[in-house]
Order: structure tokens, then sequence, then C-alpha cells
């Protein structure tokens, strides 16, 4: 792999990680048109260490609040002095993200009748053979979007309507334990579908539960950081023994790194700003629009049983 590849890579690695339009989705339909594989694990696994560099800068102040807090409720657990009625911002926070993070052992059940568990379903809708799962991923993801905006939309007028719009928008500024139990089941689908965003299909069940659309776009990213965690270090010995291995080169590696992180990061801030713009339409519209033109090429596959792009026939 040469430097400019690994550059362009995290590029797109940086690109659509964040934004709502499924980087597992574009990294499938890219390896479909070019008909390869995954080059190489342990690069993929770097490139997603270098987003989460990117989501750790851009919350840096609030993780460095959530981090002093956790050991803060800790001491009160342990001291019987903690109330969950009684809970902060920063530790109601922390409570829920825990609590959104236990839909993702649903992705470790086994399949009744075969030797798959849910997460193994992510591997097998990648194939060419089931490439029409992306579109119709790309397509939920775009209902999704919207019908989270119609939602903020809705909560807007009203508040505007009795006077209580604040500053950063309407809706709760608190998150329920149904709220992060849904948010979770959702990025536990986002887990399996290639093409199905996790971040906008996250953020849009926040607003669908009425929470306020800043409350869940922060919701949404503090909890991508451990469960990008927790993906790097299940996929890091597999990478480590793949074929290839380290030999992508240290400076590749770096380079898409930093460019991933970089990247990443500039992708944050362009997410919020159109959120806060209410320019979600951008990824509505194009979402759709490669969802139906990803959906149209899989049945034309179907028909002749081989790639539109590459005359390989599918397996």
């Amino acid at each position: 792999m040469t430097v400019f590849d690994a550059f362009i890579q995290g590029v797109v690695q940086g690109l659509t990680e964040f934004l709502p339009v499924s980087s597992s989705g574009h990294l499938t339909i890219t390896q479909h048109i070019l008909g390869v594989g995954e080059d190489n694990l342990f690069f993929s696994v770097m490139l997603h260490i270098g987003t989460l560099v990117a989501v750790c800068a851009f919350y840096h102040r609030l993780l460095r609040r959530l981090i002093v807090e956790f050991f803060r409720m800790i001491r009160d657990i342990f001291t019987g002095r903690f109330r969950f009625r009684e809970m902060s911002h920063d530790r109601r926070m922390i409570v829920m993200l825990i609590i959104g993070l236990l839909p993702l052992f649903l992705l470790f059940v086994p399949i009744p009748g075969t030797d798959l568990k849910v997460k193994d379903l992510a591997d097998l809708f990648t194939s060419a053979r089931y490439f029409i799962v992306v579109g119709i991923s790309l397509l939920m993801t775009s209902v999704l979007l919207l019908l989270g905006d119609i939602r903020n939309r809705s909560l807007r007028d009203s508040a505007m309507k009795h006077a209580v719009l604040s500053e950063n928008g309407a809706g709760r500024t608190e998150m329920n334990v149904v709220d992060a139990l849904v948010v979770g089941f959702v990025q536990c689908c986002a887990a399996v579908l290639p093409g199905l965003s996790r971040s906008g299909s996250t953020l849009s069940a926040g607003e669908m539960r009425g929470v306020n659309r800043q409350t869940a776009f922060d919701y949404t990213f503090v909890i991508a950081i451990p469960s990008i965690i927790a993906a790097a270090v299940l996929e890091c010995k597999d990478a480590l023994s793949s074929p290839g291995g380290l030999s992508v080169g240290v400076v590749p590696i770096v380079v898409g790194m930093v460019t991933a992180a970089v990247v990443g990061y500039l992708s944050i801030v362009l997410f919020k700003w159109l959120l806060k713009t209410d320019k979600m339409f951008v990824f509505i519209l194009y979402t759709a629009v490669v969802g139906v033109a990803v959906i149209v090429v899989s049945i034309i596959e179907m028909h002749t049983g081989v790639n539109l792009f590459t005359a390989v026939p599918l397996t």
C-alpha cells in the first residue's frame, strides 16, 4: 500500500465514520465496484483508532468531566450516598451510557441452527450476493434521518408556540432508561447492517424519543467511544494474525491514522453545523439516492448472476 492510498482511505474513513452516511456501507460499495476485498484488517483497525482520537479530541472537556464524575459516583455507591433520582447531568449521562451499551451484548448471541453469532451477519451482508442489503440499509438511514428531523421540527414548533424554546432547541435535555435502551438497540442494528449509519440512526432514535437534538448529538458521539474501543480490541487479535499483518508499513499506517483523525474531527464539526442550521436534508437525500441506486444495481446483478462492474460471478 502506498502512502497516497493510505491517505485516501484515511479521508474516506474520517468522512464516513461520523457523517450519517455509513462508513461500512460506503466501504462495501467501494469494494463491490472495484471487485476487491478488505486489503489489510490491521490497517482498518488503525483507521478506526484514528477516528477514536478524533471524537476524544472533540469531546475532551466533556470526557474529562465524565471521568471525574464516574469515580465520584463509584465512591457514592460504596458509601451509600448514591441516589438515582438525584443525579447531576454528567452522572445521569454516565448511567445512560452504561445502559445504552447493554444492547450490544446481543451481538454475541448465537443464531439458532448455525455456527454464527449475530455480529457475524455483518460479514455475511458485505458479500457480493447480499449487496442489496446495503441499499436497503441506506434507505433505512434516510427514513430514520427524515423521521428524526420531522420530530425535531415538531418539538421546536411546539416550544416556539408556548414561548419555551431554549438556545439549544426543543426537547428533553435529560435522557431516561428507555431512551438509552432504544439508542443502544439501534446502534446494535447499525453494527450488523452495512449501510445503516450508526451516528445517523442513533441520533434520529434520540430525536424521535423527544430528546433535545444537541443532547442526542452529544450522546451519539460519546457512546461511540466505548463501542469503537470494544470493536478495535475484538478485531486486533485477528488483525495481527491475518494475511498481511503489519506488511502495510509503518509510514502508510501513520499517514492513514493521522488523516482519519483530522478528517474525522472536521466531519464532527461539519455534522454539528449542518444539524444546527437545519440542513439534514443533504444527508436524507444523499442516502436515499445512493440506496436506490444500490438496490437497482443489486436487482440487475441478481438477474444476471454477475457483478455489474467487474463481470465476475456473484459468490
